[in-house]
């Protein structure tokens, strides 16, 4: 095979921008849709010139695709992925791999059987100033780490929430900010500084008119005894992006697209050991972080996805590393829920539990006014 046959299941919003952003992908062509919505499948058909299907099965046995991408809400990334594995399919799947970490568990069992690729639609790993962040950090630059925080402030306005009838509620989205707007930087955030031990959160609906959270808090303790803190929302204007990561010989901080790094001359607990003036600290200084030019975005992650079927390149964003998103995820909504301090990995049948109490509790939506539009920035 010298060519990757994809299809994309779910074109009603974030599926078609990576419909359009195909033609630029080497060595990739687009030859199937598949949407729920007859008019939208329908349409996007007619607009990229391939067959479409209503039902992802009926797309998956088409033998028109060796891959697909799926980009349906999140509660069907799992059994859409599950199903074309099956069939010998590869799979990039949108963020969140799923809703629940017991689902992702699931998941990720069915792509190890399968011995097929699997990605996530993890797109600001390629971007330089991550990539460099992560180089330093695994270069031991910072030492063994001490403290952790992450910032994300957005904005989401109320139509955004009211124009489709899944958001921002338990049964069709399962969750708010923290599982559609926070993955990224989720990923990020744990990608550079790892999985803490245990998460006591706070979730909370603090602007809009929603069932779920647009506002998460937590305090965070890692398995070396490091404390971190992170809070993320819809309600921020102007917007905010924020991870410190500090170390025993020193802290990284990107902060709003900029990345800075410090070093300090005497290890902290060195020089706690060995000082003996009682005003002296370590002296830090700042290094200057040369970022290189990347291929980055979306299509960046779909064309390693095919490099990774066709030559066997690593994945950027290997699908199995989706999981430690929805450990932070759940294990927030969980402890907000209960109040209690969650251990991580968050036990599973206490969460599906939790997540069925929500899903049954569920009043869906007084107000709606449908709109299928992509977010202008990935047009």
């Amino acid at each position: 095979m010298d060519n990757v046959r994809i299809g994309i299941i779910g074109v009603g919003g974030m599926g078609s921008a990576h419909a359009n952003s195909m033609k630029d992908v080497p060595r990739a062509t687009l030859t199937a849709i598949c949407d729920i919505d007859e008019a939208v499948c329908a349409a996007k058909a007619e607009a990229f010139g391939v067959p479409g299907f209503t039902k992802h099965t009926e797309l998956l046995d088409s033998d028109l695709v060796d891959a697909v991408i799926v980009a349906t809400p999140h509660y069907f990334h799992p059994p859409i992925a599950i199903d074309a594995w099956s069939r010998g399919m590869h799979v990039l799947s949108e963020k969140p791999i799923s809703v629940t970490v017991k689902a992702a568990d699931e998941m990720i069992a069915a792509w190890r059987k399968s011995g097929l690729k699997f990605s996530v639609m993890y797109q600001m790993r390629t971007e330089a100033i991550y990539i460099e962040a992560k180089r330093i950090i695994d270069s031991g630059a910072l030492g063994e780490i001490y403290r952790t925080c992450m910032v994300m402030g957005w904005y989401r306005s109320q139509a955004y929430y009211d124009s489709g009838g899944w958001r921002a509620t338990w049964t069709g989205e399962g969750g708010g900010v923290l599982i559609n707007q926070a993955p990224h930087l989720l990923d990020i955030f744990t990608w550079l500084a790892g999985l803490p031990a245990a998460i006591h959160g706070e979730v909370r609906t603090n602007l809009h008119d929603i069932e779920v959270e647009d506002e998460a808090f937590a305090v965070l303790t890692y398995p070396n005894g490091a404390h971190g803190y992170l809070y993320t929302s819809t309600t921020e204007a102007p917007e905010a992006h924020l991870i410190e990561i500090s170390g025993d010989k020193g802290k990284l901080r990107i902060q709003d697209g900029k990345i800075r790094l410090w070093t300090v001359d005497t290890p902290v607990r060195q020089h706690n050991r060995e000082s003996e003036e009682m005003w002296s600290s370590p002296r830090g200084t700042e290094v200057a972080v040369d970022l290189r030019e990347t291929d980055s975005g979306h299509r960046a992650i779909t064309a390693n996805f095919v490099r990774a079927i066709l030559d066997g390149e690593p994945l950027i964003a290997p699908g199995e590393e989706g999981l430690n998103a929805m450990e932070m995820i759940n294990g927030m909504i969980l402890s907000g829920k209960t109040g209690e301090k969650v251990s991580v990995p968050v036990d599973r049948d206490r969460y599906e539990a939790l997540l069925a109490e929500l899903r049954a509790s569920s009043q869906g939506k007084s107000r709606l006014r449908e709109q299928r539009v992509t977010d202008p920035q990935h047009q």
